[in-house]
């Protein structure tokens, strides 16, 4: 079984290997890219079967009744906050994602950047470069017995939880759902209060933005850590900004090419915030998880067994 129409969005060549469209090729009849924002974008999706997406890209109500022979919906990422999976349900349309392709990935990346904060890598280095190997008005704490709260305790915020473990911090976590896990729950505003350092790693939905915003985060304690892993609309950017600007907390995140160069600036201005591009998930092991997963998850639907279907 093939699907007769796919429609691939904001999926460009470089994203796949060979190998992986070869793949794509076998189960589709025809296959069509197009830019989301093309003005004949609905007209191209009309006898589509199969709609496969990249990151971040808007798939509402509009986008699924625009094509009313629709199946399945791919998305090319973990996220799926801007597909309207409830509405595609309510007609019978399978939303999946990539649930788990980068989860060490971005894992090792929270506790890297950590880290990187912790132990003023940054200053280390930028001395060393310049020929001072003084050590003089640096200092640095220990992860070891630090408070480290966890914001959604999925496959990634799991992992993160182990690997802050392992170095000997108090792991505590909030999430929407109380899980079966070694680690304390903890209410949000408790996690924000006590923790030293805060990952990020709720899954954007409509529940979930602003799940961050000017009464919460007035709540961080001064020399606090947050890493932020996933789309920006979780946190509240303007009430962000009010809280960076005290000075006392550090802010790390790197989904900066999904904000608006305003929104962007208005972190940027503020020296202890640092906006990274999207380097959380690029590791070689990832990259080939991700491929896997997106063809084994349309396999699995022609063979009337989806995977990884969103909820």
């Amino acid at each position: 079984m093939k699907f007769k129409k796919a429609v691939l969005v904001e999926i460009e060549d470089y994203a796949l290997d060979k190998k992986c469209w070869d793949e794509l090729d076998g189960l589709i009849e025809t296959r069509v890219s197009i830019s989301r924002k093309d003005p004949n974008f609905l007209k191209t999706i009309e006898d589509a079967d199969c709609l496969l997406v990249g990151f971040q890209i808007d798939v509402g109500k509009d986008v699924i009744d625009a094509a009313p022979n629709l199946k399945y919906i791919g998305v090319l990422a973990t996220a799926y906050g801007t597909v309207d999976y409830e509405y595609a349900a309510s007609k019978n349309i399978s939303v999946c994602n990539l649930a788990g392709y980068s989860t060490e990935a971005v894992a090792e990346f929270t506790i890297t950047m950590i880290l990187w904060q912790l132990r003023q890598i940054e200053e280390g280095v930028s001395r060393a470069r310049k020929g001072n190997y003084g050590f003089e008005g640096m200092s640095a704490r220990e992860l070891k017995n630090s408070e480290f709260g966890v914001i959604g305790l999925g496959s990634i915020g799991n992992r993160v939880a182990e690997l802050a473990a392992g170095f000997g911090a108090k792991v505590s976590y909030w999430s929407r759902n109380k899980k079966e896990t070694p680690f304390k729950y903890k209410e949000l505003n408790d996690l924000l209060s006590s923790s030293d350092d805060i990952s990020v790693n709720i899954a954007e939905t409509p529940e979930t933005t602003n799940l961050l915003n000017k009464d919460n985060l007035a709540l961080l304690k001064s020399g606090a850590i947050l890493v932020n892993t996933v789309p920006p609309p979780v946190i509240n950017t303007d009430d962000l900004a009010a809280r960076l600007s005290k000075g006392d907390i550090t802010y790390i995140f790197d989904h900066a090419d999904e904000m608006t160069k305003e929104d962007l600036a208005k972190l940027n201005t503020h020296k202890n915030c640092l906006a990274l591009g999207p380097i959380g998930f690029i590791t070689k092991e990832a990259r080939k998880n991700k491929q896997e997963i997106f063809v084994g998850n349309i396999k699995a639907f022609l063979e009337g067994a989806p995977q990884n279907v969103v909820k």
